[in-house]
């Protein structure tokens, strides 16, 4: 199965740290970002798993749910918890997936849909498809999808700017500009005419070309 952006992300139950879960249930009416790494106890997942923990109150301040997965027992998701903690100064605060069956792996599309075993006996290596960064929407529609190898530890900030353009696109007729943060200004969506525009925004919009038509952002 190949996921795409706006497929609607497949359901499932699973056990993780923080019980068992049915995961669109669990998303229930928030945001979510699942993301997941090919193996327990590995050196660039332990960081990202750190750094996510640091930053999730961001996360919670844009009503985004956070979920991780490995391909390994959620026992030893637990123990590695604690090296997490002493080596990166913060643990999983946040629910961590075991998918020992490789069902979820294989239903997100990071792994073969034919591939036969378990977890036991496979490496990082054989898993290394399993580094992916899924957000999800209240719709549990998929809004983004970002595939990272096993030597790049993934950007979590980079991952709340999209939230927030997501977020806000999804609220008003706009687009964000490249490297768009928030505060700058945005772009009235190419779905909008002049007429609609000129409703919305009564003060006008710079235009350096007909389709390029830029705004501050919206507040409310």
């Amino acid at each position: 199965m190949s996921l795409r952006i706006s497929d609607t992300a497949p359901d499932f139950e699973a056990d993780t740290t923080q019980g068992r879960i049915r995961f669109h249930e669990w998303i229930g009416s928030s945001w979510a970002v699942l993301f997941s790494h090919p193996k327990d106890f590995t050196p660039v997942c332990t960081t990202e798993l750190g750094y996510m923990a640091k930053l999730k109150p961001e996360f919670d301040k844009r009503n985004v749910k956070v979920i991780g997965l490995s391909v390994d027992p959620v026992d030893n998701h637990v123990r590695w918890a604690n090296d997490i903690k002493e080596t990166q100064g913060y643990a999983p605060n946040y629910p961590m997936i075991g998918d020992t069956t490789l069902e979820i792996s294989k239903l997100y599309g990071m792994l073969p849909g034919d591939l036969v075993g378990t977890c036991e006996g496979r490496t990082p290596a054989d898993n290394q498809t399993v580094r992916n960064v899924f957000v999800i929407g209240p719709d549990k529609k998929v809004k983004l999808i970002i595939a990272y190898p096993m030597t790049t530890g993934r950007n979590f900030d980079e991952v709340l700017r999209v939230i927030d353009s997501l977020q806000l696109t999804a609220k008003h007729k706009v687009a964000t500009p490249v490297n768009w943060k928030q505060g700058d200004d945005v772009i009235i969506a190419g779905s909008v005419s002049d007429d609609e525009a000129k409703k919305v925004y009564p003060q006008g919009w710079k235009a350096p070309r007909p389709y390029l038509r830029i705004v501050p952002q919206p507040r409310s």
